[in-house]
C-alpha cells in the first residue's frame, strides 16, 4: 500500500495522543465550524423569509435521519474495519471493505430516497402532525431533503473511507467548499435575487442538494488519485463474513438511530401540540445548540479513528488513554461554548426572531437546556469510541434510553401530566443529557470495550507495539 496511507497510520499509533487527537481532529472542527455557520445562515435568511419558516427544517430533520439510520450504521461498522485494517497493515483486506461498502451504500441511498420521497405526506400529516401554517412548506422541503438523501449516503461513504485511513484533511475540505458555496447560494434561491428563481424554503434544500451531488464527485476524484491503490469500485464480493460483521458492530448503531429519529419524531408531536410558537423557539433552540458544540463531533470521531487504529494494532491501554482524554477535552470544550452562548441568549435570539412570544420561548428553552450540553458531549464522545472499536451495544443503549426515556417518556409526563407545558419538555431534555453523560463516562473508564473486534495476524500486531 502506498506510502501515504503507512505515514497517517504510523502518527496515529505512535504520536502524542492530544497533538495527533487535535491534528485529526481540527479538519473536522472547521467543516463543523462552517456546517454551522451554514445552519446559522440558513435560519438567519429563513428567519427574514418568515418568522415561522425557521421551523421547517427541523421538522424535516427526524424523517431524513430516520432513513439515514443505514447510511450511519454502515459508516460505523465499516470506519471500525477500516481503521482497524489499516492499524493491523492488512492495506488489502482494507481495499476489499471499502469496496463492499460503497456497493451497499449506492444501493441502500436509492431505496431509501424514493422510500423517503413516497411516504412523507402520511409521516408528516399523521405522526408528526406538523403546524397547518407549515405544513405545504415542509411538505415541498421534504421532497428536495429525499433526493438529498441518496446522495447523502454515497458521500458519508467516501468520507468514511478516507477517514479510516487517517485522512480527515480532504474530505473535510470538500465539504468546507461546498458549504461555502450553499452560504452563498442560500439567499439568492430563498429570494430569487436575480438571474435565480424566487423558490422560498425549498430553496434552502436545493443547496444542500448540489452540495451533495458535487461532493461525490470530488470525493470520488480524490480516493483514486491520492490512494490509487486503494480500489472503490462496485463488487460483487459481498460475502457473509462482511454481512455478519456490520451486523455485530452496526446492528446497534442502526437500531439507535431508527429508534432515535422516530423518539425525536415522537417528540416534535408533543412540541407541535404547543403550537407554532413551540415550534419555532425549539427550531432555534438547536441552531444555538449547534454553536456550542462547534467542536464535539470533530474531536470525538477524530477519537474514533485514533481508538480504531490503535486498537487493531494491539495497543488496548492507549486506546482507553485516547478515550478518556478526548472526553475531557470536549466537556470543557463544549462547556465554554455553552456559557457564552448563555450570555449573549436575548442578543442572539433577536437576531432571527422578532415576534415576542418566540422569544420568550426561545430564551426559557436556553436557560434550561445548554448546561446539560458538556455531559451531551461525554454521551457522544462514547458512540464514537464505541464506533471506532466496535463495540456499540452499549453506547447506543445509552442514546435508546436518552431519549425514549427522558426526552419522550419524562417529556409527555412533565409537559402533559404534570400540565408544565412546553417547559417540562425543555426540562426533560437537560435531564437526560446529565443523567445519560455520567453513566456513558463509566462505561468509558471501566468498560470491556478495548479491545479490537478484527483478527489480525499475530506478527503484524507484533510490530505495531514493536514499533511503539
Amino acid at each position: 500500500m502506498s506510502v501515504s496511507m503507512k505515514g497517517y497510520r504510523d502518527r496515529i499509533i505512535k504520536g502524542s495522543i492530544v497533538r495527533t487527537l487535535l491534528w485529526l481532529s481540527m479538519p473536522l472542527v472547521v467543516v463543523q465550524l462552517i456546517q454551522i455557520s451554514y445552519n446559522v445562515a440558513d435560519a438567519f435568511w429563513l428567519s427574514m423569509y418568515s418568522d415561522i419558516a425557521l421551523a421547517v427544517p427541523r421538522q424535516v430533520w427526524p424523517l431524513f435521519l430516520f432513513f439515514s439510520a443505514t447510511s450511519m450504521a454502515l459508516s460505523s461498522s465499516n470506519l471500525a474495519l477500516i481503521s482497524q485494517y489499516v492499524g493491523a497493515r492488512e492495506f488489502e483486506e482494507a481495499s476489499e471493505v471499502a469496496s463492499k461498502y460503497f456497493t451497499t451504500s449506492v444501493i441502500m441511498g436509492a431505496l431509501f430516497g424514493i422510500a423517503y420521497f413516497t411516504l412523507r405526506p402520511l409521516i408528516f400529516s399523521y405522526v408528526i402532525k406538523v403546524p397547518k401554517e407549515i405544513y405545504e412548506q415542509v411538505i415541498a422541503y421534504a421532497g428536495i431533503v429525499a433526493i438529498v438523501t441518496s446522495f447523502s449516503y454515497v458521500v458519508m461513504a467516501y468520507s468514511t473511507i478516507l477517514q479510516g485511513i487517517g485522512d480527515t484533511r480532504r474530505p473535510a475540505l470538500v465539504t468546507a467548499f461546498y458549504l461555502l458555496v450553499n452560504i452563498v447560494l442560500d439567499p439568492l434561491l430563498i429570494f430569487g435575487i436575480p438571474p435565480f428563481p424566487r423558490l422560498g424554503v425549498i430553496g434552502a434544500a436545493v443547496t444542500d442538494l448540489m452540495g451533495n451531488m458535487l461532493s461525490v464527485i470530488t470525493l470520488a476524484m480524490i480516493i483514486k488519485r491520492a490512494f490509487p491503490d486503494l480500489r472503490v469500485w462496485f463488487t460483487r464480493r459481498i460475502n457473509l463474513e462482511w454481512i455478519m460483521l456490520n451486523l455485530r458492530i452496526g446492528l446497534p448503531i442502526l437500531v439507535l438511530v431508527l429508534s432515535n429519529s422516530t423518539a425525536k419524531m415522537l417528540q416534535l408531536r408533543l412540541v407541535n401540540t404547543f403550537g407554532v410558537v413551540a415550534a419555532t423557539a425549539y427550531s432555534l433552540g438547536f441552531v444555538a445548540m449547534d454553536l456550542s458544540d462547534a467542536a464535539l463531533r470533530g474531536l470525538s470521531r477524530a477519537a474514533a479513528i485514533m481508538v480504531g487504529q490503535n486498537l487493531g494494532a494491539g495497543l488496548c491501554k492507549r486506546a482507553r488513554e485516547i478515550a478518556l482524554k478526548s472526553s475531557s477535552l470536549i466537556f470543557t470544550i463544549t462547556l465554554v461554548g455553552a456559557t457564552i452562548l448563555y450570555i449573549v441568549r436575548d442578543p442572539f435570539i433577536a437576531i432571527f426572531i422578532q415576534d415576542p412570544m418566540i422569544h420568550t420561548e426561545a430564551r426559557r428553552f436556553l436557560e434550561v437546556f445548554l448546561w446539560s450540553l458538556p455531559f451531551f458531549g461525554i454521551m457522544l464522545t462514547a458512540m464514537f469510541i464505541g464506533r471506532g472499536s466496535g463495540h456499540t451495544l452499549l453506547p447506543s443503549l445509552i442514546g435508546i434510553v436518552r431519549l425514549w426515556g427522558f426526552w419522550v417518556g419524562l417529556g409527555y409526563l412533565l409537559a402533559l401530566f404534570m400540565k408544565y407545558g412546553s417547559m417540562g419538555i425543555w426540562i426533560a431534555m437537560g435531564i437526560g443529557n446529565i443523567a445519560t453523560g455520567i453513566i456513558a463516562l463509566i462505561w468509558l473508564k471501566y468498560g470491556g470495550w478495548a479491545r479490537p473486534v478484527i483478527r489480525a495476524p499475530k506478527k503484524h500486531i507484533a510490530l505495531a507495539r514493536a514499533s511503539k
